[in-house]
């Protein structure tokens, strides 16, 4: 049994290899494209991954993303664990 990784602020969440970002003309929106699947990405789904850099941790993607859109860092910083979690879950990241 395959163990889930802790999500935590300190975390530095990266796609996996095989996993990108990309715009969908056809779709007009944001995408990950992985094997054999294709993910749509709203609006802050594609703020979140469009922050992964190299040594970002979930507080510091947390914390752009509060001023980004003027909201609570709190708040945020929960709604980037969950989605990172569920990112986490489908295998479409490493931390």
């Amino acid at each position: 049994m395959m163990v889930a990784a802790a999500i935590t602020r300190d975390s530095v969440p990266v796609l996996r290899r095989g996993v990108r970002r990309q715009f969908d003309r056809t779709r007009n929106c944001a995408i990950l494209m992985a094997p054999e699947r294709v993910i749509v990405l709203d609006e802050i789904a594609d703020a979140i991954i469009e922050s992964f850099k190299p040594a970002a941790t979930v507080s510091d993607i947390a914390a752009g993303l509060a001023t980004r859109f003027r909201a609570p860092a709190q708040e945020i910083e929960e709604d980037v664990i969950a989605f990172i979690r569920e990112l986490n879950d489908k295998g479409l990241i490493v931390l």
